[in-house]
């Protein structure tokens, strides 16, 4: 999940402004995309011209609320594909503002794992092809740790040694789900009783957090300023990378399958252009870029299979098959929910 992956508070301020520059960008490119920063490749543009001689200009929002906001302000026009997580492409789709993919431009939809063709919030792929997927979990200095955490527990109610060593997720729908949980309820919980209990978990669990963190929660692993942090799995592999001793294990309750979409705007000039992109990134050695990369599995069996070995012994979550991955629960829009999910997380964050 890119920081959003992705996956905070929005900047909606330049919204109207944005959608009409982005507007006039669109004619002078055969292509307007908008992604996270990072989350492609710096030569991206460079390369789809070479194979297909289209122009194409990369826009970067923030977070998914964030394009959200420029996407509903303007009805979507200016933008051709948009990079969003599954709810946020579940939304758009409710509101009439996907275009269907036509697969017979996208051929290579067939290197993606059959598990990536059947995820619920769209079976069959009708209007959104999966960039990136994965979980999250409990990242953790083996080194520093008694014994393997294996709960959601071991991170809300933490031995008396990792009091003030741990860091948790404070996005809502992460930090919410570690406490639903542990209670033993669905990520996607929209019964009021049962979201006031894990919020009322989460809040005496503050009082032993070192910090909430989405973004440096793994630098905090590698300095030893905490011992075991609340993290996705991707973002687990960049301290990975800077400590052998850091692991990553999804506790025995359970956790989240999150996934990050391309959708194509219905308002879009460039729909035929736009199909064209999302069979360029679906091409095996393209799409092998993101996990080679950013750390984050891609649901694109011909990109997986194309990885070094020793990828997958650096990272052993980068291993996971997708049988095993899609048993997690997948992250749906909460339509009316969502508001109670929202204050909850207000009232941990209030909380003493």
């Amino acid at each position: 999940m890119n920081m959003k992956n992705g996956k905070v508070a929005a900047c909606a301020a330049v919204v109207v402004m944005a959608a009409s520059l982005h507007a006039g960008a669109a004619l002078a490119a055969d292509l307007v995309i908008s992604n996270w920063d990072g989350y492609m490749a710096k030569d991206i543009a460079e390369s789809f011209k070479q194979a297909t001689g289209l122009e194409i200009e990369v826009v970067n929002h923030g977070t998914n609320e964030e394009i959200m906001g420029k996407i509903m302000a303007g009805q979507g026009r200016g933008y051709d594909v948009v990079f969003v997580s599954s709810p946020f492409a579940e939304v758009l789709n409710a509101q009439g503002l996907l275009e269907p993919l036509d697969k017979a431009a996208i051929p290579n939809l067939a290197n993606l794992y059959p598990e990536a063709a059947n995820l619920a919030y769209d079976p069959g792929n009708a209007f959104s092809v999966p960039y990136a997927w994965g979980t999250s979990g409990l990242c953790y200095r083996s080194d520093k740790v008694s014994a393997t955490p294996d709960s959601w527990m071991s991170l809300l109610q933490p031995a008396d040694d990792l009091k003030g060593k741990t860091t948790m997720l404070s996005t809502d729908r992460w930090l919410m789900g570690a406490g639903l949980l542990a209670k033993g309820y669905s990520v996607n919980e929209a019964d009021p009783t049962k979201i006031n209990e894990a919020r009322d978990l989460l809040i005496e669990a503050k009082k032993t957090l070192l910090a909430y963190d989405d973004t440096t929660f793994y630098a905090k692993l590698t300095s030893g300023e905490a011992s075991l942090v609340h993290a996705w799995d991707g973002w687990c592999n960049y301290g990975i990378a800077e400590n052998k001793d850091i692991k990553f294990v999804v506790p025995k309750e359970g956790s989240d399958l999150w996934v990050d979409t391309m959708v194509v705007m219905k308002n879009s000039e460039n729909k035929e252009n736009a199909m064209k992109f999302l069979n360029f990134i679906l091409d095996g050695k393209n799409h092998a870029w993101a996990a080679e990369n950013i750390l984050y599995k891609v649901p694109n069996k011909a990109a997986m299979e194309s990885l070094p070995a020793e990828l997958g012994e650096q990272y052993p979550n980068m291993k996971m098959p997708p049988a095993e991955l899609v048993k997690y629960e997948l992250l749906r829009d909460l339509g009316a929910a969502q508001k109670d999910y929202s204050r909850a997380v207000s009232e941990i964050k209030a909380a003493n």
